[in-house]
């Protein structure tokens, strides 16, 4: 499967899944709103997220898939069978052992990340971890055996599993939560990894793929993938602590802060998830392919217009959604427990997350070109930098700007991190051509501009739901016309490209 057709499918799949995870969030809105609660929730999901991101479970098929293809190419199907056997047991006992020990000790680390929640928080957050955690097992050989399926081609359990994951949690929600409160929702967020990380890649890979367990810990080939995938490891991206962030400094900024930097969080991630995760993730097994193959001139046009088409629907998404905010906030999230006050809150803040788009889908793609040569340390020792650098970023415009701050922060830092790591690999890779990539931006964020304009001028002052709904329609097909008419008038090739393929599978049209 080439890299566009995987990415239409990845991409369908992460806009059902975002849909699916607006549901979620109005059922958790709806339930518990901005409250304590809502903030023992989210920093419930601390520790499993940092334990994932250190056990490499976000980074399996980054840094499995060009080994693993190698292996398949170069030395036949059994050697590489043998060494998906190695990493999946190995790493999967590593799994089960570290979350047995952050299991026991979750109260201790929980009160020192959250210092700040009160004893009855800090206890809910607590009783939370302990049920959330034990999905790491199964997001981590989950992910080995999807890498696999993914580099013979396979994109379908990767498209399921984060549909199913949603799926889980909204289920848990509304059956439970009425008796169980928000405690419902993370057993759902337990099931959900069991059946779509890591239930239906096995299925799928059955009679393709011989699974078999092999733990070997200083078998020479785990080692050679250890020291691919340390960085991803032991590293920090601001695609992953900038949530971090958000929680131990909104901690600090009182009750409900940590709920509405996550509400507003959930929200922008959709255009992130749809451009840029999407295109990624479908982009490394081509890349890695040609990588292997030494067709290198063909490696850089690759990346070249893959990088050109995900900046310019990065600016275009990011822009559609801050202009849109307010009627997406309010439509999505006012209901129930959650106010028309905090739905304010919310939508300041989700214009401000929309700043950060185009840099976190640069840097997922940029990335991606070392990743494809075997390169991980020096995009991670970059984006370790930049994450530590950040800190006191983080520190002094929460401090001065509040949960705004934060958001502003994170937009600043992420954008900074993308930029050092296109430099960085025009300097060592002499691509991709950063003038053709600036031109390409500047096209897109003029149109982008003009359309976000014309689509917050139609709109109406926010009022009842109905009033929501219409400013949404109003202001969603003034940024349509505005945004297709400006990309045929100013747009390169890349981006009108782009907007036949658009209108070619919506209707035939082009």
């Amino acid at each position: 499967m080439r890299v566009g057709a995987a990415a239409v499918l990845l991409a369908a799949s992460v806009l059902l899944s975002r849909a699916l995870g607006y549901l979620r969030e109005a059922v958790l809105a709806n339930q518990v709103g901005v409250s304590a609660q809502a903030d023992a929730y989210r920093a419930a999901f601390q520790i499993p997220d940092m334990l994932n991101y250190f056990l490499a479970g976000g980074a399996l098929s980054i840094a499995f898939i060009p080994l693993y293809t190698r292996a398949l190419r170069e030395r036949g199907s059994q050697h590489a069978e043998r060494l998906f056997a190695t990493v999946l047991g190995t790493t999967g006992a590593l799994a089960i052992l570290f979350t047995a020990a952050m299991w026991w000790w979750a109260e201790p680390l929980i009160a020192l990340q959250f210092a700040d929640f009160d004893a009855e928080t800090r206890a809910l957050a607590v009783r939370l971890t302990r049920i959330v955690l034990p999905a790491q097992i199964f997001f981590v050989s989950g992910g080995i055996v999807r890498a696999v399926l993914m580099a013979r081609g396979r994109f379908g359990a990767q498209a399921a599993a984060p549909l199913i994951y949603n799926g889980a949690i909204i289920a848990g929600g509304l059956a439970l939560g009425p008796r169980l409160g928000v405690e419902g929702f993370a057993w759902g967020a337990l099931v959900g990894p069991l059946i779509g990380s890591l239930i239906v890649p096995l299925v799928d890979a059955w009679g393709r793929v011989r699974v078999r367990i092999r733990i070997a810990p200083f078998d020479r080939e785990l080692l050679a993938y250890l020291v691919v995938a340390a960085p991803l490891m032991l590293g920090l991206s601001l695609l992953t602590v900038d949530e971090w962030y958000d929680r131990w400094f909104g901690n600090r900024l009182g009750e409900g802060v940590i709920a509405s930097l996550g509400y507003a969080r959930q929200l922008m991630q959709a255009p992130v998830a749809v451009v840029g995760q999407a295109i990624a993730a479908a982009a490394l097994p081509v890349l890695a392919q040609l990588w292997s193959a030494g067709r290198r001139e063909e490696l850089e046009r690759v990346l070249l217009r893959t990088l050109q088409a995900g900046l310019a629907l990065a600016l275009l998404a990011g822009a559609g959604m801050f202009a849109l905010a307010q009627p997406i906030v309010q439509l999505v999230y006012q209901h129930g427990a959650f106010t028309r006050a905090n739905s304010e809150v919310v939508a300041g803040l989700l214009s401000v997350f929309c700043f950060a788009v185009p840099g976190w889908v640069a840097q997922q793609i940029a990335s991606r070109a070392f990743f494809a040569r075997g390169d991980t340390w020096r995009p991670m020792l970059l984006s370790t930098a930049v994450a530590l650098a950040a800190i006191p970023l983080y520190l002094a415009l929460g401090e001065r700007l509040g949960p705004s701050g934060l958001a502003l922060a994170g937009a600043l830092a992420m954008s900074t991190n993308a930029l050092l790591t296109l430099g960085l690999a025009r300097r060592l890779h002499g691509s991709p051509p950063l003038g053709r990539l600036l031109a390409t931006g500047t096209r897109a964020a003029l149109v982008a501009a003009a359309a976000a304009a014309a689509a917050q001028l139609v709109q109406r002052p926010p009022g009842d739901a109905p009033r929501a709904l219409l400013n949404l329609t109003l202001g969603a097909a003034a940024f349509g016309a505005i945004g297709l008419a400006g990309v045929w008038a100013v747009g390169d090739a890349v981006m009108r490209d782009g907007v036949r393929r658009v209108l070619r599978r919506a209707g035939g049209v082009g």
